[in-house]
């Protein structure tokens, strides 16, 4: 099992028992970094089952044009954060701290959470994205947009063009109950039983297995690795 999933499972009963308490668990902060975090690699067709992807769309030039006026002022306005201590200065807080080894390290601001289902603003991203360099030390490499998961297609396009960069949402994860914590980790046939990396992906899959379904735990997000090179592809890749 990826180290990823486990943090993945680890924060999703945390976000089960937010939303027992009526808070936004499946658009906080924490969840979005951690389960972008799990995609590190290519995903096998059971994780696929956990992944919606918006549609692919022909490319037009104002497609192109505004995405690489997006990579533009996104780049002047992250300039600023290579130094992560000036992240933090204004707002954003690593992600896990705690992990030393993440494939992507995420700092988010929580007010940009928030403020991004009411708009769309390139220079205050969700998350600061860092990745670690061969000196040791955090490299800045883009950022990271969310937004709410009921948002349609037509709206995330206005935000980033589909036929650019795949928004992508994780969906039909099936966890086990908040106070079963011992089972996190289970597996049959060799296979997890709860997570994304799990065959379960329906609601009477997961009632059969003593879990609980979330057909949507988290909201639409998309990386702008700005700092990766200028083919837009490798920009707005949804492989992280």
């Amino acid at each position: 099992m990826k180290a990823a999933t486990v943090t993945l499972l680890l924060l999703a009963s945390a976000a089960m028992t937010a939303r027992a308490q009526h808070s936004h668990h499946a658009d906080s902060s924490g969840a979005i970094g951690a389960a972008d975090a799990a995609m590190s690699g290519p995903m096998s067709d059971v994780e696929m089952k956990h992944l919606e992807l918006t549609p692919t769309r022909a490319a037009t030039h104002d497609d192109s044009a505004g995405a690489l006026a997006l990579v533009r002022e996104l780049r002047i306005a992250l300039a600023k954060y290579r130094d992560t201590s000036a992240a933090v200065a204004d707002g954003y807080r690593m992600f896990m701290p705690n992990v030393k080894e993440q494939r992507v390290y995420h700092f988010t601001n929580y007010r940009n959470v928030f403020m991004e289902a009411l708009r769309f603003d390139v220079s205050k991203p969700t998350s600061i994205l860092y990745r670690r360099g061969a000196n040791g030390q955090l490299e800045l490499i883009g950022a990271m947009y969310s937004a709410p998961k009921r948002m349609r297609a037509a709206r995330l396009d206005s935000r980033v063009p589909l036929s650019i960069a795949r928004w992508h949402k994780h969906v039909n994860w099936c966890l086990p109950p908040r106070d079963e914590k011992d089972r996190w980790l289970e597996k049959k046939n060799g296979l997890p039983v709860f997570g994304p990396e799990s065959p379960i992906a329906t609601k009477s899959e997961c009632d059969d297995a003593g879990g609980v379904f979330f057909p949507s735990l988290f909201g639409w997000m998309v990386h702008a690795n700005v700092f990766v090179g200028d083919d837009l592809a490798a920009v707005f890749a949804h492989d992280h």
